[in-house]
């Protein structure tokens, strides 16, 4: 029941992030860049705050390197995919590549993969690869290739999220780690720069909120799920953000979206339905 709490708590917030920086970037409200640097940084203050007030000690050795740069590099290709995405279908594409990541790490490591399990994962394939093939109504190309490298670079954070005995120090340090870097590469898009109040607040609410803080109930959450499952839970997030993106942002509920979101929570419920009878 504590692992389920902990999953449905970080799911939330995790729809949030794609409706919040689809309105920031759609709106141009601020410019992806700018968004993805004030992002990581209230990020970073928030979770210091939280370490602080907890009085917890935080050193270096909380982070790590390899952690950080998957990180870094799934939130600046997250804010410039949503420059072409809705917020549903760039969830969709984006927790698709995640759950290809983390059912190929559970290969590479032996877990078994019974009959059901691998229809279930060929049917959120198919879901996915349905939703981006060429076609009326198909999203963005660069969009999706960007949303993509995106979800491999969360899902080997979240692989490496499974290990660690202190989710609150360590993604707290990660998101320091990820500060200089996003910085400098903020610079080079100086001459892109856009900024408004609303887009500010959208980005702080981002980073502070639906990122800082739901990254650390996710990380407590890991601890709990195998790499299979914490890849298909996953995956019930961009119905929530397609359900957001359409009562918040106006957004259209396409055939296509309706369809492959359909094709790809059911292989979720598969994936799950043989891991819950084979634990009992």
């Amino acid at each position: 029941m504590h692992a389920f709490l902990l999953t449905a708590c970080a799911l939330i917030p995790l729809a949030a992030n794609s409706i919040l920086c689809r309105q920031a970037l759609e709106t141009g409200a601020i410019d992806a860049a700018s968004f993805t640097s004030i992002r990581i940084i209230s990020g970073a203050v928030m979770l210091c705050l939280i370490v602080l007030i907890r009085r917890r000690p935080l050193s270096r050795q909380d982070g790590n390197i390899k952690s950080a740069a998957m990180l870094f590099t799934y939130m600046v290709f997250f804010s410039f995919a949503y420059l072409s995405l809705g917020a549903g279908t760039g969830a969709l594409i984006l927790f698709g590549a995640v759950q290809l990541t983390m059912f190929v790490y559970a290969l590479k490591i032996g877990e078994h993969f019974s009959l059901l399990s691998w229809l279930g994962l060929g049917t959120a394939v198919s879901g996915i690869i349905y939703l981006v093939s060429p076609g009326l109504n198909a999203p963005d190309l660069i969009g999706s290739l960007l949303m993509i490298i995106a979800g491999i670079a969360w899902g080997l954070y979240s692989l490496a999220g499974r290990g660690t005995t202190k989710p609150l120090e360590s993604t707290a340090m990660n998101f320091v780690y990820c500060v200089v870097p996003v910085i400098v590469m903020n610079l080079f898009f100086l001459d892109q720069t856009v900024l408004s109040n609303h887009g500010v607040l959208l980005a702080i609410a981002s980073g502070a909120l639906a990122s800082g803080c739901g990254y650390t109930i996710w990380y407590s959450a890991l601890r709990y799920l195998k790499a299979t499952q914490a890849a298909t839970v996953q995956l019930c997030v961009p119905i929530i953000a397609a359900l957001g993106g359409t009562v918040l942002l106006d957004e259209t509920l396409t055939l296509r979206l309706i369809l492959a979101s359909l094709a790809t929570l059911g292989g979720v419920a598969l994936v799950l339905l043989q891991r819950s009878h084979k634990k009992n």
